[in-house]
């Protein structure tokens, strides 16, 4: 659909997506094609090697600075909700270092939940103390800024985002995927079955970093590759995952009250007819 848009208006496209960002990383991103993208310019696609952690404050950066030299307005699509911030509204992102970070995720997940709470007793508020990694990141950011998770959590950039308002203005539209949406992500792994998934991931293996590693479909066909789990059971596993990332995305979505919806249609013409009548 956003392709069909930009097609009529003579735009380009950026895309806010986690994954599509990681070179290489195509079947089980669904990434536009290359024909596609001869038609109609893409960016921030392609732009990382998938051994990279390629942040969102990166993504932030350099999505801005393309929308900035832009001289006319452009289409912003895909289903990553916090990259999709980062680039539209006042958000800015804490410091890392990557051998305090290596330090953090040698220790003890048990002492680094402790240490959260002893500083912040309102931590798991604001932190799912469950997830190893949030909690290295807000130690981590703690260690580096003295920030605990509830003062992040009610400072003033913090209450401007629960009130979304925008760093740039922008027209929304999102398309609610209707009753059908498991049928179509069940059809959409059988292609992704059939155009080479899992010799993707095997080529890619020994490149994954860690967060390239943990994209829906990667991590399944690599606990296959490791014989710890057969074939059809890792599709059916990239199948759970993908209903549940999208139930996940479209609560997130919905949340944003910029975003005018319209129904699932199936014909794709008809559907950008409707997504242009919203946006103008």
């Amino acid at each position: 659909m956003a392709i069909e848009i930009a097609s009529r208006i003579g735009t380009d496209i950026v895309s806010v997506d986690s994954m599509q960002v990681y070179r290489g990383m195509d079947v089980g991103t669904a990434k536009p094609t290359i024909i596609e993208r001869r038609g109609v310019v893409h960016h921030m696609i392609d732009v990382a090697d998938p051994s990279e952690e390629f942040s969102v404050a990166e993504f932030q950066s350099m999505g801005r600075r393309i929308l900035e030299a832009s001289e006319k307005p452009v289409i912003v699509t895909g289903g990553s909700g916090l990259h999709f911030r980062a680039l539209v509204d006042p958000m800015s992102f804490a410091p890392t270092d990557p051998d305090l970070r290596a330090e953090l995720e040698e220790s003890s997940p048990t002492s680094l939940r402790a240490e959260l709470e002893e500083v912040d007793p309102q931590a798991g508020s604001h932190v799912d103390l469950s997830n190893t990694r949030r909690v290295v990141r807000a130690v981590e950011i703690y260690r580096l800024t003295g920030e605990t998770p509830t003062r992040r959590a009610t400072s003033a950039e913090a209450r401007e985002l629960e009130k979304y308002v925008p760093a740039l203005s922008f027209n929304a539209v999102g398309v609610d995927p209707g009753g059908g949406i498991d049928e179509r992500i069940a059809h959409r792994l059988l292609e992704m079955r059939a155009g080479g998934l899992v010799e993707e991931v095997r080529g890619l293996r020994d490149r994954l970093g860690r967060t390239a590693r943990s994209a829906v479909g990667y991590k399944e066909i690599l606990e296959y590759l490791e014989e710890s789990v057969p074939l059809d059971q890792a599709f059916d596993n990239i199948e759970r995952s993908t209903r549940k990332l999208a139930k996940k995305q479209r609560t997130w979505f919905q949340r944003d009250p910029r975003i005018r919806w319209i129904p699932w249609i199936e014909d794709e013409s008809e559907r950008a007819d409707r997504a242009m009548e919203v946006l103008t």
